[in-house]
């Protein structure tokens, strides 16, 4: 239990805009904005949604047995109990944040927090930067997309969850200090930036990949979606100091357009990477082959070898990133070195499946214009047979991307067949189409080399059936996901099941 007046003093000035009802001895037992959470001595956080206005939703958690309700309304705009303590605050998105950051007696503030956002690459550069830490003999922990580890265990982060909601966040890190953590690495979404899901968390260095084309159906336009990144720098440079721990940005200097604005936003350093000559962290001698990547490192920290099991050009960068991120924090060369060596693939990125069949088939998570065509430029250099790529694009998000995408396909791909990710409530006929139309517009004739099989476990097995003796199958957008979402309905799902699946009907049932 934590005494709600200890709480409340942890919003920020100006957030708090009322408080009501017999607060002053009232203790709560948890946050969360989900009354279905709600359990008893709970507060709950009604945060009005795109759809849903978490305010219907307080009689539900009354009835679960919450002992506080913070909210935007007015309390006589609401039916709530006599006595009942009531918060009525400015943005409910960012007092949960902040809320649950008090709760756990912000956590963050007893780590080195680094954070990483961009459009591609989080994830693997978060996981880069997490070995190096432990190859350098560090306690830490680390938020993906994919899960979450603290000391040695492993959290499922969700099934289409990109940074996890406020409370999760804060209670991982507070598990992280328990278990003796010096630091977090965090992967850090526009959306989850946008919604206030990673306030509180004090960073101490930001890492932005690239930023490009995604998410618009949310943030509308290119230059909205860009703040949302920024927002992490921004919460860098405000956020509270540490003792002997400086304020690190970490900039890909070849990114040049989003580079010019975050190089802008204040910081104790500012660190770039990338391949022009510029750059802090610099790359030379690049080999890209199927075994890997190697490179000379050209740092101000001393200059190195390279090797990762990582494969595809495109993660040049991402190791770069994850090097520049690592040196500023004082980490020795020959743990940076360890750390990169010793992290191989990540599931669903560029991730080889190997049952013994004459052909390869890899999973990517590759979802937008630019990790699509990344991807499938890599797989190009790994096959001297016919590249066949099955991919979709979502429902109800980024329409601007889809004939980008058609057309990246077409140009790159033998053949293209085009499927579900997660349609949801659109006519998955109707994204195909706009699909389609880039691949028009790349003046490909539309034959037998395009097919529209909306069955997505049958346009796995259909590509798989199809490929011959050194050919290589490709197949983006879902990745690690674990779950297909169609209608209002996330269904099971797995890429990696499906791909199965397909080789054992063809005799295939060796291990990888």
């Amino acid at each position: 239990m934590k005494a709600l007046s200890a709480v409340v003093h942890g919003l920020p000035a100006g957030e708090l805009l009322d408080l009501s009802g017999a607060w002053e001895d009232a203790s709560i037992s948890g946050v969360t904005d989900n009354s279905r959470q709600v359990s008893a001595g709970f507060l709950f956080v009604a945060v009005p949604g795109l759809t849903v206005d978490g305010h219907r939703f307080i009689p539900q958690a009354l009835a679960c047995g919450a002992g506080a309700v913070a909210g935007e309304r007015s309390r006589a705009e609401l039916e709530l109990p006599a006595g009942m303590p009531y918060l009525q605050v400015r943005d409910a998105r960012r007092a949960l944040a902040w809320l649950a950051a008090a709760f756990y007696d912000f956590p963050a503030h007893r780590l080195r927090v680094i954070g990483v956002t961009g459009t591609d690459g989080k994830t693997t550069t978060t996981n880069l930067i997490y070995h190096i830490l432990r190859a350098a003999g560090w306690n830490a922990g680390m938020i993906s997309t994919i899960y979450a580890d603290i000391a040695g265990r492993i959290y499922d982060t969700g099934l289409h969850t990109t940074t996890p909601d406020a409370p999760a966040v804060q209670r991982y890190l507070r598990e992280m200090v328990d278990a003796g953590a010096q630091a977090a690495v965090l992967e850090v979404t526009s959306h989850g930036l946008a919604q206030y899901r990673a306030a509180a968390c004090a960073f101490d260095t930001a890492v932005v990949t690239n930023i490009t084309h995604e998410h618009l159906d949310y943030h509308g336009t290119y230059e909205a979606y860009f703040e949302a990144k920024a927002r992490l720098f921004w919460d860098l440079s405000q956020s509270v100091r540490k003792p002997g721990i400086p304020k690190i940005s970490v900039l890909n200097a070849d990114d040049e357009g989003p580079f010019a604005g975050l190089s802008r936003i204040p910081a104790d350093m500012v660190i770039t990477y990338g391949r022009r000559a510029g750059a802090d962290i610099r790359a030379e001698d690049v080999k890209c082959t199927e075994a890997g990547i190697r490179f000379r490192a050209r740092t101000p920290f001393g200059h190195f070898d390279v090797h990762s099991p990582l494969v595809g050009e495109y993660n040049v960068h991402n190791l770069l990133a994850a090097i520049a991120a690592a040196l500023a924090q004082g980490i020795a060369p020959a743990h940076v070195q360890a750390g990169i060596a010793g992290m191989a693939g990540l599931t669903g990125r560029m991730e080889r499946i190997d049952r013994g069949q004459p052909f390869t088939v890899i999973i990517d998570f590759a979802h937008t214009p630019n990790a699509l065509q990344k991807a499938l430029t890599t797989a190009r250099g790994m096959t001297h047979g016919r590249l066949t790529v099955v991919f979709g694009c979502a429902g109800l998000r980024d329409v601007q991307k889809r004939p980008m995408m058609g057309r990246i396909a077409a140009e790159l791909a033998d053949r293209v067949i085009l499927t579900a990710e997660d349609p949801r409530t659109e006519d998955l006929r109707a994204i195909n189409a706009q699909i389609i139309a880039g691949y028009r517009e790349s003046g490909r004739p539309l034959d037998d080399s395009l097919l529209e099989i909306h069955d997505r476990a049958e346009a796995i097995r259909t590509a798989i059936r199809l490929a011959e003796p050194g050919d290589l199958v490709l197949i983006t957008g879902k990745g690690h996901e674990r779950s297909l979402c169609i209608g209002t309905v996330e269904y099971p799902w797995s890429d990696h099941e499906a791909v199965e699946r397909a080789l054992r009907e063809l005799g295939f049932a060796g291990s990888s």
